[in-house]
């Protein structure tokens, strides 16, 4: 089942739990127009579908393409559901209609989501923040206590610089991050110790 876990009077978010990796899937949605999209069709595509149609899903951004992410997506895509992931990250999809690009605006509705391009867990880990709100999906960029792993395929100084010049820099405190597992933290909770991770080297 779903949670509404953030909701002002413009937006909604809700989150699904899903997969052995219990990966968090977001519906951010329009409060005015009930317009949504849905973040990383990771798993369970039969909750995927039908959370979806009960909120209004019109398409599917992709954070990353790793595996535990990606599991549902021919599923959306069978159902009318477009997908959309960077050009670095496309090749480990089975298949998708659109290419993220960086420092654009995705309308949701009436609300604006930003991408931030933010590499390192993968070459194209893609974050979103929801304009004007203090909300930033970091997928698995960013975590409480560090950033997302670089074993996979990742590049740890890329990952910390990612963090550094495109999320704790020009951000504000408030942004709640909501990650790809897990809990939920803040720019402002994780941002001084960046250098911590850094010498950690993790």
């Amino acid at each position: 089942m779903s949670t509404l876990i953030w909701s002002d009077t413009d937006a909604e978010i809700h989150k699904v739990v899903v997969g052995p990796m219990d990966n968090n899937v977001y519906v951010l949605r329009c409060r005015e127009t009930g317009d949504a999209v849905l973040l990383d069709a990771a798993d369970e595509h039969e909750q995927l579908l039908e959370l979806s149609g009960r909120l209004g899903v019109r398409e599917v951004l992709e954070t990353h393409g790793h595996p535990d992410h990606i599991q549902a997506v021919p599923q959306m895509r069978d159902a009318g559901y477009s997908v959309h992931v960077t050009a670095e990250d496309a090749s480990m999809l089975p298949s998708y209609d659109q290419i993220l690009e960086d420092d654009s605006v995705i309308q949701v509705g009436r609300l604006r989501l930003e991408t931030i391009h933010t590499p390192g867990h993968t070459p194209g880990s893609m974050c979103f923040k929801l304009t004007d709100k203090p909300v930033l999906f970091s997928g698995d960029t960013l975590f409480p206590g560090g950033p997302g792993t670089t074993k996979f395929g990742g590049h740890f100084p890329t990952i910390i610089r990612s963090l550094d010049e495109r999320l704790f820099t020009p951000l504000d405190a408030d942004p709640i991050v909501l990650p790809g597992h897990g809990d939920a933290t803040t720019i402002g909770t994780e941002r001084p110790h960046l250098q911590e991770w850094n010498d950690r080297g993790w």
